[in-house]
Protein backbone atom coordinates (compact mmCIF):
# COMPACT_ATOMS: atom_id res chain seq x y z
CA UNK A 1 0.00 0.00 0.00
CA UNK A 2 2.88 2.38 0.70
CA UNK A 3 4.05 2.26 -2.93
CA UNK A 4 0.64 2.40 -4.59
CA UNK A 5 -0.19 5.25 -6.95
CA UNK A 6 -3.91 4.43 -6.99
CA UNK A 7 -6.08 2.83 -4.32
CA UNK A 8 -9.56 1.62 -5.21
CA UNK A 9 -12.22 1.46 -2.52
CA UNK A 10 -15.01 -0.76 -3.78
CA UNK A 11 -18.47 -0.90 -2.25
CA UNK A 12 -17.81 2.67 -1.12
CA UNK A 13 -21.34 3.73 -0.32
CA UNK A 14 -20.33 6.35 2.22
CA UNK A 15 -20.61 5.98 5.94
CA UNK A 16 -18.32 6.25 8.91
CA UNK A 17 -16.27 3.17 7.99
CA UNK A 18 -15.18 4.85 4.75
CA UNK A 19 -13.85 7.89 6.59
CA UNK A 20 -11.89 5.63 8.96
CA UNK A 21 -10.54 3.59 6.06
CA UNK A 22 -9.31 6.71 4.25
CA UNK A 23 -7.64 7.90 7.43
CA UNK A 24 -5.90 4.53 7.76
CA UNK A 25 -4.77 4.67 4.12
CA UNK A 26 -3.36 8.17 4.57
CA UNK A 27 -1.27 6.98 7.53
CA UNK A 28 0.48 4.56 5.18
CA UNK A 29 0.38 6.48 1.90
CA UNK A 30 -0.05 10.24 1.68
CA UNK A 31 0.18 10.55 -2.12
CA UNK A 32 -1.88 7.78 -3.69
CA UNK A 33 -5.05 8.78 -5.46
CA UNK A 34 -8.06 7.25 -3.72
CA UNK A 35 -10.80 6.20 -6.11
CA UNK A 36 -14.18 5.38 -4.58
CA UNK A 37 -16.49 3.11 -6.51
CA UNK A 38 -19.48 0.88 -6.08
CA UNK A 39 -20.95 -2.08 -7.93
CA UNK A 40 -24.22 -1.46 -9.75
CA UNK A 41 -26.29 -4.38 -11.07
CA UNK A 42 -27.43 -3.72 -14.66
CA UNK A 43 -29.38 -6.71 -16.01
CA UNK A 44 -29.59 -10.50 -16.21
CA UNK A 45 -28.27 -12.34 -19.26
CA UNK A 46 -29.21 -15.89 -20.17
CA UNK A 47 -26.46 -18.44 -20.70
CA UNK A 48 -28.89 -20.51 -22.74
CA UNK A 49 -30.17 -18.02 -25.33
CA UNK A 50 -28.18 -14.81 -24.58
CA UNK A 51 -31.38 -12.81 -23.93
CA UNK A 52 -31.17 -9.88 -21.52
CA UNK A 53 -33.77 -9.32 -18.83
CA UNK A 54 -34.48 -6.35 -16.63
CA UNK A 55 -33.68 -6.81 -12.97
CA UNK A 56 -37.36 -6.32 -12.23
CA UNK A 57 -37.97 -9.95 -13.33
CA UNK A 58 -36.44 -10.98 -10.00
CA UNK A 59 -39.30 -9.46 -8.00
CA UNK A 60 -41.25 -12.28 -6.39
CA UNK A 61 -39.30 -14.93 -8.32
CA UNK A 62 -38.04 -18.12 -6.64
CA UNK A 63 -34.43 -18.47 -7.66
CA UNK A 64 -31.37 -20.61 -7.13
CA UNK A 65 -28.02 -18.84 -6.72
CA UNK A 66 -24.61 -20.34 -7.43
CA UNK A 67 -21.31 -18.53 -6.99
CA UNK A 68 -17.60 -18.93 -6.45
CA UNK A 69 -16.59 -15.45 -5.34
CA UNK A 70 -14.84 -14.09 -2.29
CA UNK A 71 -17.97 -12.61 -0.69
CA UNK A 72 -21.03 -14.51 -1.95
CA UNK A 73 -23.30 -12.78 0.56
CA UNK A 74 -23.03 -9.47 -1.32
CA UNK A 75 -24.14 -11.19 -4.55
CA UNK A 76 -27.04 -12.86 -2.76
CA UNK A 77 -27.97 -9.56 -1.09
CA UNK A 78 -28.22 -7.92 -4.54
CA UNK A 79 -30.67 -10.63 -5.61
CA UNK A 80 -32.76 -10.34 -2.46
CA UNK A 81 -32.67 -6.54 -2.77
CA UNK A 82 -34.35 -6.85 -6.16
CA UNK A 83 -37.13 -8.96 -4.67
CA UNK A 84 -35.93 -12.50 -5.38
CA UNK A 85 -36.52 -15.35 -2.96
CA UNK A 86 -33.48 -17.63 -2.87
CA UNK A 87 -34.85 -21.16 -2.48
CA UNK A 88 -31.56 -22.94 -3.13
CA UNK A 89 -27.93 -21.87 -3.22
CA UNK A 90 -24.43 -23.25 -3.46
CA UNK A 91 -21.21 -21.46 -2.70
CA UNK A 92 -17.81 -22.60 -3.91
CA UNK A 93 -14.31 -21.33 -3.16
CA UNK A 94 -13.26 -18.20 -5.05
CA UNK A 95 -12.17 -18.90 -8.67
CA UNK A 96 -13.68 -22.40 -8.70
CA UNK A 97 -13.83 -24.04 -12.15
CA UNK A 98 -17.19 -25.76 -12.51
CA UNK A 99 -17.49 -29.35 -13.73
CA UNK A 100 -20.36 -30.55 -15.86
CA UNK A 101 -21.67 -32.90 -13.16
CA UNK A 102 -21.67 -30.07 -10.57
CA UNK A 103 -23.78 -27.84 -12.80
CA UNK A 104 -26.11 -30.71 -13.74
CA UNK A 105 -26.60 -31.60 -10.06
CA UNK A 106 -27.16 -27.94 -9.17
CA UNK A 107 -29.84 -27.65 -11.87
CA UNK A 108 -31.61 -30.80 -10.58
CA UNK A 109 -31.45 -29.58 -6.97
CA UNK A 110 -32.73 -26.16 -8.05
CA UNK A 111 -35.67 -27.76 -9.83
CA UNK A 112 -36.45 -29.86 -6.74
CA UNK A 113 -36.36 -26.72 -4.57
CA UNK A 114 -38.92 -25.03 -6.83
CA UNK A 115 -36.57 -22.49 -8.42
CA UNK A 116 -37.95 -20.65 -11.45
CA UNK A 117 -34.60 -19.17 -12.42
CA UNK A 118 -30.91 -19.82 -11.75
CA UNK A 119 -28.62 -16.83 -11.26
CA UNK A 120 -24.84 -16.74 -11.07
CA UNK A 121 -22.24 -13.99 -11.31
CA UNK A 122 -20.70 -12.89 -14.58
CA UNK A 123 -17.32 -13.96 -13.22
CA UNK A 124 -18.69 -17.46 -12.61
CA UNK A 125 -20.58 -17.68 -15.90
CA UNK A 126 -17.33 -17.79 -17.89
CA UNK A 127 -16.24 -20.78 -15.80
CA UNK A 128 -19.37 -22.81 -16.48
CA UNK A 129 -19.23 -25.76 -18.86
CA UNK A 130 -21.63 -25.78 -21.78
CA UNK A 131 -25.23 -25.86 -20.57
CA UNK A 132 -26.73 -29.00 -22.09
CA UNK A 133 -30.05 -29.72 -20.42
CA UNK A 134 -31.82 -27.28 -18.19
CA UNK A 135 -35.54 -26.78 -17.83
CA UNK A 136 -34.73 -23.60 -15.87
CA UNK A 137 -33.12 -20.57 -17.49
CA UNK A 138 -29.58 -20.00 -16.22
CA UNK A 139 -28.60 -16.35 -16.11
CA UNK A 140 -25.78 -14.20 -14.83
CA UNK A 141 -26.00 -10.85 -13.11
CA UNK A 142 -24.24 -8.16 -15.13
CA UNK A 143 -22.62 -5.67 -12.75
CA UNK A 144 -20.81 -2.45 -13.63
CA UNK A 145 -18.61 -0.17 -11.60
CA UNK A 146 -19.74 3.38 -10.82
CA UNK A 147 -16.95 5.79 -9.94
CA UNK A 148 -18.21 7.85 -7.00
CA UNK A 149 -15.12 10.01 -6.59
CA UNK A 150 -11.76 10.24 -8.29
CA UNK A 151 -12.98 9.83 -11.88
CA UNK A 152 -10.05 11.80 -13.30
CA UNK A 153 -7.66 9.61 -11.33
CA UNK A 154 -9.50 6.53 -12.58
CA UNK A 155 -9.12 7.65 -16.20
CA UNK A 156 -5.43 8.37 -15.61
CA UNK A 157 -4.97 4.93 -14.04
CA UNK A 158 -6.63 3.20 -17.00
CA UNK A 159 -4.54 5.23 -19.45
CA UNK A 160 -1.34 4.24 -17.67
CA UNK A 161 -2.28 0.57 -17.71
CA UNK A 162 -3.57 0.44 -21.28
CA UNK A 163 -1.36 2.90 -23.09
CA UNK A 164 2.01 2.76 -21.36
Amino acid sequence: MRRAHFIFLTKANGGNHLRHLKKFIRKHNTKAEIIECTHRPKYLKSLINQNQSLLSVLKGKKIAAISAIAVPQSFEDFLIGFGAEIVYKERYADHHMYYQDEVDTFVKNSESAGAELIVTTEKDAVRFPEIKNSSIDITYLRVEIDILSGEESFNECISRICFS
